[in-house]
């Protein structure tokens, strides 16, 4: 997709689907350089992320990022998780962000020209058809290169584009750092957004 310099442009991460995304990818995201390379596309107005956090805990593994992201220009959109276990006995956490996220792309239609989603999740694509409707151009940044593929068809093809992550991550990407605590809680998310 072609981004124009005079454009006015809004990031949209949904956190726990590109964490997912770019592990299985094998490589994290620097969120400096996401930054950077979209103010080179067009005149970022706005740039938000969301996830779930557990309110109960003291620490949590997301926390130095939120944190950061909070100081340099990301707007941070949390709730409250739950943590439940499953049939295995195995921690998860709940903390879907979905409506959160469709009611912020809605009411920004009326002051970007175009949303870059981060998501491959499915959920989104009657909201991106109705800001589409609006006269704003979607486009979504996912992966099909995963096994499974995170992003979903329905999205993609609705979406104005598709930015596959994997050729997105040679310019934002950095080498994963490998973690010692359990990467299922680590961005608030039961692994079913995809």
């Amino acid at each position: 997709m072609t981004f124009y310099p005079n454009e006015r442009l809004g990031l949209f991460i949904d956190g726990a689907n590109l964490y997912s995304a770019a592990r299985s990818l094998d490589f994290d995201i620097d969120y400096k350089k996401l930054l950077e390379e979209f103010r080179k596309r067009g005149r970022l107005i706005r740039a938000n992320y969301y996830t779930a956090l557990l309110e109960n805990e003291e620490y949590t593994p997301i926390r130095p990022l939120i944190d950061w992201l909070d100081y340099n220009g990301f707007k941070i959109v949390t709730k409250a998780a739950k943590e439940y276990s499953d049939d295995t006995g195995r921690r998860r956490v709940k903390g879907d962000m979905d409506v959160e996220l469709a009611v912020d792309l809605m009411e920004s239609a009326s002051y970007l020209d175009h949303i870059v989603l981060f998501s491959g999740d499915g959920d989104f694509r009657k909201v991106v058809e109705a800001v589409q409707r609006r006269g704003v151009r979607v486009s979504v940044v996912s992966t099909l290169k995963s096994s499974p593929p995170m992003a979903s068809d329905d999205l993609r093809r609705q979406a104005d584009s598709f930015i596959e992550l994997a050729e997105l991550g040679k310019l934002v990407g950095r080498e994963r750092r490998y973690r010692d605590y359990d990467d299922s809680a680590d961005e608030g998310d039961d692994g079913d957004e995809g």
